[in-house]
């Protein structure tokens, strides 16, 4: 009961990573807020049915939840997960600004908006934490994705910003990249033999891998764990490096093109990282 008494928010809540995340803080003693408009993994439609399946499971499990504002019946915010995502996947020469559009308000702006209302309740509690997730697509490359891409390395970012603005108040904010089976993962092509390999790689995965590590970022034993991105596959665990420059080259006399012609090719040419899809980099076989 690591988490008694907290307070958490879970959005995107009602299946997948998000059902299991809840029934776990709560399995953990957290009062948990289930958020989800109960809409297709594209966005679409809506209901409550979903949502209040995942309150009745944990109620029954003992713990409390209520789809509402946590505020309103707990009158704290401890915990949040940024979990809700949709997907729209189109070429980028064929991407609608509307796709665009629909990934990244559900995606990066909305993880905004949860934390901006959270934030000044964390600040004046002196305690908090922050989970979003993040996503291979970003932080590797996938085809197709140029919306989702962009939307979760953009979650790494506001991340970063959040776990600085935050740190002198006791809260952090950390990502995680899952690899899990869900609904919005089914809508990957399986038009090719190794696009089929790869969902059955990945359908060995399943969304509960993913709960242990937030409850444990959720918790006190995590205070000093901010800014960071974790990524769980299976029952693999792994810590992503960040954005750092890996090479440098100097001229006195400063650059030219034609410098940058002679010099690139034997410098930071040997230092370029692979232009590959997440696919492509984890091609091994998970751990389940």
């Amino acid at each position: 009961m690591m988490l008694k008494g907290k307070v958490a928010v879970v959005t995107g809540a009602a299946r997948g990573i998000g059902r299991e995340i809840a029934l776990l803080l709560a399995r953990h003693g957290a009062l948990v807020v289930v958020n989800d408009y109960g809409g297709t993994e594209a966005g679409a439609g809506g209901g409550h049915a979903p949502a209040d399946e995942v309150v009745g499971a944990i109620k029954q499990a003992g713990g409390q939840a209520i789809v509402k504002t946590a505020l309103d019946a707990f009158g704290r915010i401890d915990i949040v997960v940024n979990n809700a995502g949709i997907l729209r996947d189109r070429m980028i020469f064929n991407m609608t600004e509307e796709e665009w559009d629909a990934v990244i308000n559900t995606h990066l702006k909305g993880s905004f908006s949860v934390t901006r209302a959270a934030a000044p309740i964390m600040r004046e509690q002196k305690w908090g934490r922050f989970i979003n997730m993040t996503s291979t697509s970003g932080l590797v490359g996938n085809v197709g994705q140029a919306n989702y891409a962009a939307a979760k390395l953009g979650i790494v970012g506001l991340t970063k910003a959040t776990a600085l603005d935050m740190a002198r108040y006791n809260v952090t904010a950390n990502c995680i990249s899952p690899f899990a089976w869900t609904r919005m993962i089914g809508t990957i092509p399986t038009e090719t033999e190794a696009q089929k390999a790869r969902v059955e790689k990945i359908k060995k995965l399943s969304p509960a891998h993913i709960a242990p590590v937030v409850a444990f970022l959720a918790s006190d034993q995590a205070k000093d764990i901010t800014g960071q991105i974790f990524g769980v596959r299976g029952k693999e665990i792994m810590l992503f490096g960040q954005h750092r420059p890996i090479m440098r080259i100097h001229d006195d006399e400063g650059w030219t093109v034609e410098k940058l012609v002679e010099i690139f090719p034997g410098t930071l040419q040997h230092h370029l990282v692979p232009n590959v899809t997440s696919g492509q980099y984890f091609n091994y076989d998970p751990l389940v």
